[in-house]
């Protein structure tokens, strides 16, 4: 069985079993990002909701759904109003989800509806630090200065690429790597190494340690300084009402 068709025996499977309607499922992490590993799992991200009678009892109920399945599947789930009110707060990796380039099951318009409201709801201030976050804490964990795992470097490189489109754009970064280094964020030299250790990692395991290239190292040291110096003079965004996600929320929650 392909991973497509796992995938749509789980998710019909998910929603007999606990009467749900999915709504949108996608490939996130480095499948979505263009930079998987031979050995990388799937990492499924779905969105679903309840029968509207569901959301009119008081006692809390469980609003995500993780399973672990074989062929190194990796399922987690959140309810409609927990995704939209992560939405509402400028949730960086649901909108990494919702401009992934593999998408496996949709409700159509789903998607849509909410990729055009990215914009209103984005907070440049806090993708900033979302994004600094990462970057600075995979280079304090596993990078020296010189040598560290293949995957780990690209840990690094995507977020501070994504920084640096903030800077430029003032916008949602995307979620595809290669968006970002076909538009004019970095120099030649530098993309030439990038499309080098590219090269190396289509084949290296995710464990594989390399040497990074010094211009690379450079880069990156750079890049965490400069952020690190601005990062709070980024502007903190809309404050958009609850109007447009309320009906988003009536649209899709079924009444049975």
């Amino acid at each position: 069985m392909n991973i497509q068709h796992q995938i749509d025996d789980t998710i019909q499977n998910l929603e007999k079993e606990r009467n749900i309607r999915v709504l949108f499922a996608c490939e996130s992490g480095s499948r979505a990002w263009g930079f998987e590993s031979p050995d990388s799992d799937y990492d499924l991200r779905f969105i679903y909701t309840h029968p509207k009678d569901w959301y009119l009892e008081l006692q809390e109920k469980k609003d995500y759904i993780d399973l672990m399945l074989p062929n190194d599947l990796d399922l987690a789930g959140w309810d409609l109003v927990k995704t939209l009110r992560l939405f509402a707060t400028c949730n960086l990796a649901l909108n990494e989800w919702i401009d992934s380039p593999i998408i496996y099951w949709q409700q159509d318009g789903f998607r849509e509806e909410l990729t055009a409201l990215i914009p209103t709801f984005f907070k440049p201030r806090k993708a900033i630090h979302h994004y600094m976050s990462m970057a600075k804490g995979t280079a304090k964990d596993h990078f020296n200065g010189r040598m560290i795992k293949i995957k780990k470097l690209f840990y690094i490189l995507r977020p501070l690429f994504a920084c640096y489109w903030i800077e430029a754009k003032n916008s949602m970064p995307p979620t595809v790597f290669q968006t970002m280094l076909d538009s004019d964020i970095a120099d030649s030299s530098l993309l030439s190494a990038i499309a080098e250790v590219q090269a190396q990692k289509v084949h290296a395991v995710e464990g594989e340690i390399i040497e990074a290239p010094e211009i690379m190292n450079q880069w990156i040291h750079d890049s965490l300084s400069h952020f690190e110096q601005i990062q709070d003079k980024f502007g903190s965004g809309n404050k958009p009402g609850w109007g447009a996600l309320n009906a988003v929320l009536k649209k899709w929650t079924t009444s049975t």
